[in-house]
């Protein structure tokens, strides 16, 4: 998350070995290198990005979705602090398509404690079946409270989230809070379901500032919530909590025969392409983990220095 948090010291970062298929990207550890180290590594060719891949696809619904991710550590100074879901999973008599991207700050363990317990809170709600909306409220409200009263195992980071679950093939519930993106194409438009949470935007600033916080404009910066963060919404963050909101933005897309694929994507994609463009990149690719791979390249090539998470989701009605 480049530039996401001023207050983050930059520190030289060798990649890790790329993880299998099936897990999800994890840091290489927190410690900060001694600059004579990395040049040697990047004298010695070590200093490319580690990348986790990998595609799946339903069992079980009438209309087949199939998934494929690609996730790359940025070039930023820091360990890898994207982490990723995606997985199918049986809930009474119905199939779940569980997708997720959190994109950290300060340290992957917030991401990574999201990676392991947001959508599973989300299904445990009482009232999923029901209200899928007012769970998936719930579960980002009572995880983020978790987070924040734990901060002495979890530090005192945070991270955006952007959510989909796709429920027996026909329904969609999309949700985020920060600058994780969802973007469906639809009859080859792009359309962007989800808000990215600036604080510049009247609706957020008004709101930080009615909490007792403020927003900084300087020079060659992006606005920031007192100075620090550059999104007006994450989960954790225990020194912005007061002006910081876990509220998501939540959107429902019936699946019909118009959509054609969805792409989740942390800002490292976003920072460097607009949403028609990645979907034009990509809408006659059909395997979702070509796509997926395509447009991180894409965006490595546009010299995006942050970590770059994306997973493509295809429907086939």
């Amino acid at each position: 998350m480049v530039g996401r948090m001023e207050r983050q010291t930059a520190s030289s970062s060798a990649s890790c070995s790329p993880s299998s298929a099936a897990s999800s990207s994890s840091a290489c550890g927190g410690k900060k290198r001694p600059d004579f180290l990395n040049m040697i590594r990047s004298a010695a060719c070590l200093n490319s990005s580690s990348t986790d891949t990998g595609k799946g696809r339903s069992k079980l619904s009438s209309n087949k979705v199939t998934h494929g991710f690609h996730l790359v550590e940025g070039k930023s100074g820091h360990d890898m602090e994207d982490y990723h879901v995606a997985e199918y999973k049986y809930e009474k008599n119905h199939e779940l398509g569980l997708f997720a991207i959190f994109d950290g700050h300060l340290g992957d363990k917030v991401p990574s404690y999201l990676k392991a317990n947001l959508l599973k809170n989300i299904i445990k709600e009482p009232v999923f079946w029901d209200n899928p909306q007012d769970a998936i409220k719930n579960a980002y409200r009572s995880t983020n409270k978790y987070i924040l009263e734990n901060t002495k195992q979890l530090g005192p980071g945070g991270s955006t989230a952007v959510t989909a679950i796709v429920v027996d093939g026909k329904d969609m519930w999309i949700a985020n809070v920060g600058d994780s993106r969802a973007v469906v194409c639809e009859k080859g438009s792009a359309n962007q379901l989800t808000v990215d949470h600036e604080p510049h935007t009247t609706n957020e600033r008004e709101r930080i500032e009615k909490q007792g916080g403020f927003v900084t404009t300087f020079p060659g910066d992006v606005p920031r919530v007192n100075g620090q963060l550059a999104v007006a919404r994450a989960f954790g963050d225990q020194s912005l909590k007061a002006h910081l909101s876990s509220e998501p933005d939540i959107r429902h897309v019936p699946i019909n025969s118009s959509i054609e694929f969805v792409i989740l994507a942390s800002d490292g994609l976003w920072k460097v392409m607009k949403n028609q463009e990645a979907v034009d990149l990509v809408k006659s690719i059909k395997d979702p983990q070509a796509a997926a791979k395509r447009l991180t390249t894409e965006a490595l090539a546009r010299k995006s220095k942050d970590d770059i998470s994306c997973i493509v989701i295809r429907f086939r009605c």
